[in-house]
């Protein structure tokens, strides 16, 4: 079965010739029934990858072809089996929810009992069923999130686009809408997911895209991405003395359990093979040498990790 969506060197610049190039030729494909996410700091091109993929921009090359409709070529043909939920919320204040869902309903070419259905499935799936009244103006920032998310659904859309869905939203709205992601996608909906939370890729992903300058850096499952940092795990010892032997290192870098000792800030910081296996030993050797520990964190690979080690910046930086 062929990808339900192949990304062909998509490009964009504004202002072209010598304006920004926000995405730089990225090529990647999507299978039917996955949750693939970009992730990337504010400014890396996810967003901009989005709008193109669901014809709101024009590639400047390139191009991508969604359940085998080009981008370039067929923009109306991809916007028929797709679904948008776009970073900004994109509702009226002045109507109430049901009002907006209609509104929205409609947009899609519903009309008659298919869109009054699909309006009191979506207010139920996002919990606001017993809202449905109420004027969108006085709804916390969460539950118009939730209420823009069931804006992209009503008319049960092939393939879902999210854009930072959970930005700025307290944590019981974002658990609802990251729950509402995993339910969708075991309906069969394939997922298209920006974020630039490490956790939220982690948690939803299949496979999860690194992006960042408006280029495709990494892509793999999730166990593939912690791989390319290696197979070690980090302890961080915080400890109540300022100043720690050097030798206590040596003695530490001499433990078969232990690949790499340093210090620094209060921390000695020990790079292992297993955290589980090394720890034990750890703990025996500075309990011998006089250093008292107050803490210790174990930090395994992650995508935090990867975003470093690739681009020597933290993800948020």
């Amino acid at each position: 079965m062929p990808p339900i969506i192949e990304v062909r060197a998509l490009t964009k610049q504004y202002n072209p010739p010598s304006g920004t190039v926000a995405v730089k030729g990225i090529s990647f494909q999507v299978e039917e029934g996955e949750i693939f996410s970009f992730l990337g700091p504010n400014g890396a091109g996810k967003t901009t990858t989005i709008a193109m993929l669901s014809g709101l921009l024009r590639p400047t090359a390139g191009d991508a072809l969604i359940a085998g409709h080009s981008v370039v070529r067929e923009p109306l043909a991809v916007k028929r089996i797709i679904g948008v939920v776009p970073q900004e919320v994109a509702l009226y204040d002045e109507l109430s929810a049901r009002q907006n869902l209609l509104f929205w309903g409609r947009m899609y070419g519903l009309s008659g009992k298919t869109l009054r259905t699909s309006v009191e499935e979506m207010l139920d799936l996002v919990g606001l069923a017993e809202r449905a009244k109420e004027r969108v103006g006085t709804f916390s920032g969460g539950m118009k999130r939730r209420l823009n998310f069931a804006a992209g659904l009503l008319h049960k859309p092939r393939i879902l686009f999210l854009d930072e869905p959970t930005v700025g939203i307290d944590p019981q709205s974002r658990r609802r809408i990251l729950d509402l992601v995993k339910e969708l996608n075991r309906r069969g909906t394939t997922i298209i997911y920006t974020t630039h939370y490490m956790e939220e890729a982690e948690e939803l992903s299949h496979r999860i895209a690194i992006i960042d300058h408006g280029e495709l850096i990494a892509l793999g499952t999730l166990a593939e991405l912690t791989r390319m940092v290696g197979e070690t795990d980090t302890l961080r010892l915080h400890l109540a003395e300022e100043f720690v032997d050097a030798s206590l290192l040596d003695v530490l870098r001499a433990a078969p359990t232990v690949l790499q000792a340093s210090f620094s800030d209060r921390q000695i910081i020990l790079e292992v093979p297993d955290a589980a296996t090394a720890l034990p030993d750890v703990m025996r050797i500075v309990t011998e040498q006089g250093v008292r520990v107050r803490r210790v964190d174990i930090e395994e690979p992650n995508l935090e990790t990867l975003f470093l080690h690739l681009t020597g910046r933290a993800l948020r930086d």
